[in-house]
């Protein structure tokens, strides 16, 4: 076997450098992602103060790797076992940490590619300072995944309209927007919907707002899921 590896390699030598010549192989070759990591943890701050996170977090979890190369683009591989259970929320961040009656605007765009198979929800996950509560918007989601928590009522609220959940995992409230239509890319205003909130008395009007996290919660992936984040920004004032 090692003499026929060599032979396939000396012929294919004058090929790749005749491609490589003409410019073939410069414009083929893929660039190796900025930053990579299949670690359960792994994460990292991009440049412009965005933090990337892998976030294998859930029990009876398999494999993981995510590879950005910015913190608006990057991709998730994912191979977690057709069990119950949330095994990993991989997302993207921005630390805001404002005031809700000193913000003056809070938006995010987001665009995606993501598999039609296995369990998931694409949400954001958005978090006071101290992590009392939690804000999950479900812009789209596949297999048999729910919110926590019992149904409140329908609103329309930054551009969107959701069905809401509200409920408690035991650490944290938590209150699920459910977009009443998939959708894998858009604008959420999401100063709306956090005065909403803070309306009906289920968080203070002046709730520090510490991070609006992106990224996908898979339950199951079996046999390997790609999650590609295409476009991803927060900005406020």
């Amino acid at each position: 076997m090692q003499h026929a590896r060599r032979a396939r390699t000396l012929v294919l030598a004058p090929l790749v450098a005749f491609l490589t010549f003409f410019g073939y192989g410069a414009s083929t070759a893929q660039a190796a992602a900025v930053w990579e990591s299949c670690d359960q943890w792994g994460n990292w701050t991009a440049p412009d103060g965005y933090i990337v996170y892998n976030n294998i977090w859930g029990s009876g979890g398999g494999s993981q790797c995510i590879a950005a190369d910015s913190s608006s683009s990057w991709t998730v591989t994912a191979d977690h076992p057709d069990t119950g259970g949330i095994k990993s929320y991989p997302n993207a961040k921005r630390i805001v940490n404002r005031p809700l009656d000193q913000l003056n605007s809070l938006t995010s765009t987001f665009n995606v590619t993501v598999p039609q198979a296995g369990a998931y929800n694409t949400a954001y996950d958005i978090w006071d300072q101290n992590y009392d509560h939690e804000i999950m918007l479900w812009t789209n989601w596949y297999g048999p995944v729910g919110p926590l928590g019992s149904y409140q009522s329908r609103v329309s609220l930054g551009g969107h309209t959701w069905d809401i959940y509200r409920g408690s995992n035991g650490h944290n409230n938590v209150y699920s927007f459910l977009r009443t239509g998939n959708t894998g890319s858009g604008t959420v205003d999401i100063l709306p919907i956090l005065r909403w909130i803070a309306d009906q008395g289920w968080i203070s009007q002046n709730e520090v707002i510490g991070d609006v996290q992106f990224g996908y919660e898979i339950t199951s992936s079996s046999g390997g899921l790609t999650f590609r984040t295409n476009q991803f920004s927060v900005s406020h004032s």
